[in-house]
């Protein structure tokens, strides 16, 4: 619920501060289709991600927050980010060669966003937060994350 909350809430954001949209203007059908991506695809796949990670490394010193880091970034997050954008794009209308199209014109940018806001961020998730709040402090973290997201995947 927490991620599709803030999902929504990364997308009246992004329509309202980034894309100045005005009330009148705002798109509500696509804070709806944020929020149900929050709800069934992020925040079980995440949550599920984080307890996958701390089963294969359990722990939380510095190296044990490092080697996650490693995993999250390396490996999750860049799936994590192309199913995304397929997801949202599928939910958008657009047909698989159009939205294959949106995939190869946004992930790249996206990607490398991802890693100048992350990588910190999750160090101090992995090394300071009990497992059961790390989605919660994420989420909150991605609230500006969600409204990058969130123009960039509504971008047409």
């Amino acid at each position: 619920l927490v991620a599709g909350a803030l999902m929504g809430a990364g997308d009246v954001i992004a329509q309202q501060l980034v894309e100045q949209r005005g009330l009148r203007g705002h798109h509500y059908p696509r804070t709806l289709k944020m929020m149900g991506i929050g709800f069934c695809f992020v925040g079980p796949v995440v949550g599920s991600w984080y307890r996958i990670l701390d089963w294969l490394i359990p722990g939380n010193t510095k190296v044990v927050a490092v080697k996650k880091v490693i995993l999250d970034q390396g490996g999750f997050a860049p799936c994590f980010l192309g199913c995304f954008l397929a997801v949202t794009g599928a939910t958008n209308g657009l047909s698989v060669q159009d939205n294959w199209s949106k995939i190869q014109q946004d992930y790249m940018d996206a990607l490398i966003t991802n890693y100048c806001i992350w990588p910190p961020v999750q160090i101090a998730n992995f090394y300071f937060v009990p497992l059961q709040h790390r989605l919660a402090v994420v989420q909150c973290v991605a609230i500006v994350w969600n409204c990058y997201l969130s123009w960039k995947a509504n971008r047409m």
